[in-house]
């Protein structure tokens, strides 16, 4: 009997130092876990989507603004690539709520922005931004994307006339900008600036490109002392002026059958960043006594904006449809109407109210999270 009695107590001890040992080991990965949780905010979400046809089934452009403590995605008094003119932080925005969301698209999770799995992907390869200074502001959040995710990396600048590049040399992966406020040309003739809406001649250089992000909208209404052309042409005809939302779709058609005659979809992957907003408008979020952004500190909750969709818009998912050559579109607009918070207001080093261009870090996070979301679909599909 006392040796059966020995015996159980054995069994007995040897079980509770089992269990023991299993719940320290798990009290030291919750304890690396909740280490994780002080440094990030949240344990960070998968970089993978679910599966394939998750990809298909997803409109990751339709969602919502959700609280995520987890952001921003780097502080951006640590980026080295901002402009004074995007740099809230610096120039004195006191609150910090803005910084705070994350975009969640209704029928999938938005893969977490990866900047060393971006410069492997494309690793020995060429992307550029083709825009104004909408596309300076996504660039700029970019590379403060990739820095902070690789900020001991090697990372050469060079500006060369209209180029603007960042070359992280670790990865041989070029990340430019080509400045152009129309994507078509502005000549000088003797009779002055001409917009000539059918002529396009900087695509040499842009086809050369592994990954090209056009944008053009901001200046086409443009007039006065900023508009930088005297005159438009528009095939035979040189006039003073027109509809400009005619030229709009004008010289947007000569860029799109420049897609079409031109990229090879081989090489080269075409994203067209759709429509920014501005917001000077307050009827178009229900407060009609408002005249710009400057005391907004939080989205629009929900899906939807109640200004509706801007003409321009339509125009560019016309004139995408007419393009046989694949390209995305990277449909920003409405995710980014609901950001009134989101802009420089003044805080900036001009003090000017600017209810355009976007904060960084902030908005513009999401837009190249989209972007990496949508190279990722791209390359996936064709692997």
């Amino acid at each position: 009997m006392e040796y059966l009695t020995t015996r159980k107590f054995s069994s007995s001890l040897l079980i509770f130092v089992a269990l023991l040992l299993l719940f320290s080991h798990l009290s030291l990965a919750t304890s690396r876990d909740h280490h994780d949780l002080g440094r990030r905010g949240i344990l960070r979400r998968s970089t993978k989507w679910r599966s394939k046809q998750e990809i298909k089934r997803c409109n990751m452009y339709n969602g919502s603004w959700v609280f995520d403590d987890s952001y921003p995605l780097y502080e951006s008094l640590d980026c080295p690539f901002i402009r004074k003119e995007f740099n809230c932080i610096k120039y004195g925005r006191p609150d910090r709520l803005y910084l705070k969301y994350r975009w969640q698209p209704n029928d999938c999770d938005l893969p977490r922005f990866d900047g060393i799995d971006f410069l492997k992907r494309l690793e020995g390869k060429k992307i550029m931004f083709v825009g104004d200074s909408v596309s300076l502001n996504q660039w700029q959040s970019l590379l403060c994307l990739l820095h902070a995710s690789v900020p001991h990396s090697n990372i050469t600048q060079q500006n060369d006339g209209s180029v603007s590049s960042a070359i992280f040399q670790d990865y041989e992966v070029y990340v430019s900008l080509f400045n152009s406020h129309y994507l078509i040309d502005i000549e000088e003739e003797d009779i002055g600036r001409v917009l000539k809406l059918d002529s396009l001649k900087n695509g040499d250089l842009w086809k050369e490109m592994d990954v090209l992000i056009f944008n053009t909208w901001l200046w086409w209404y443009r007039s006065g002392p900023k508009q930088p052309w005297d005159y438009v042409q528009d095939g035979d005809s040189i006039l003073k002026d027109m509809d400009r939302m005619e030229a709009f779709r004008k010289g947007l058609t000569t860029w799109a059958n420049w897609v079409n005659s031109t990229v090879d979809s081989r090489k080269t992957r075409v994203i067209f960043q759709g429509i920014s907003p501005s917001h000077y408008n307050g009827t178009e979020w229900n407060e009609p006594n408002v005249t710009n952004c400057g005391n907004e500190t939080q989205p629009i909750s929900g899906s939807s904006y109640l200004g509706g969709l801007p003409r321009a818009t339509y125009v560019v998912k016309d004139v995408l449809n007419q393009i046989a050559k694949p390209v995305h579109l990277l449909d920003i607009t409405t995710l980014s109407q609901l950001r009134k918070d989101g802009h420089p207001s003044s805080y900036n080093a001009f003090r000017g109210m600017d209810c355009t261009h976007w904060c960084i870090a902030g908005v513009q996070d999401t837009w190249n999270e989209l972007l990496y979301a949508a190279l990722f679909y791209l390359i996936q599909e064709r692997n």
